[in-house]
């Protein structure tokens, strides 16, 4: 039985027995019955208020599960798309503070990084790279050897 429904049933008991409101306990316990009923109003009415939010909270939290979900499969889909992790990651120690700096090949295109610790500049001097005779290919020249060899097959 709900509290409101015990207020109800001691009202009617009260009646039952004919309680004489006009004594002094009378119309204490009248008074009493009412703050009861009262008291089990405001109970009623904040089960209920709690009942919403709990229900307002539960659509909350199912739709940051539906939001989690479409972050997380979208990073997931990034990393086997490749998208982030595209060219090469390089790495250098800062002389002045000694922090290792990571870095992609736009920041090496630059030429220089600055470093996240310090804020000390990082040149790259990439001039050694280019023009090295492309004996590995890496810098997509020909080997200089193989073009004069090439030339006095010719002949």
């Amino acid at each position: 039985m709900e509290i409101l429904e015990k207020v109800a049933y001691m009202k009617g008991l009260a009646e039952g027995i004919g309680l004489d409101v006009k004594s002094k306990e009378g119309k204490l316990l009248k008074v009493m019955m009412d703050i009861l009923d009262d008291v089990a109003l405001e109970l009623q009415d904040i089960r209920d208020e709690q009942g919403d939010l709990e229900e307002g909270l539960d659509a909350v939290s199912e739709d940051l599960a539906d939001v989690e979900t479409y972050l997380f499969d979208l990073d997931e889909d990034e990393d086997e798309d490749g998208d982030e992790e595209d060219g090469e990651v390089y790495q250098t120690t800062c002389p002045n503070c000694d922090e290792e700096i990571f870095f992609d090949e736009d920041i090496l295109a630059d030429g220089s990084v600055l470093c996240p610790n310090c804020g000390e500049e990082l040149e790259f001097d990439l001039s050694d790279l280019s023009g090295c005779g492309g004996c590995c290919g890496a810098c997509g020249e020909d080997d200089e050897d193989e073009d004069e060899d090439d030339e006095d097959d010719e002949e």
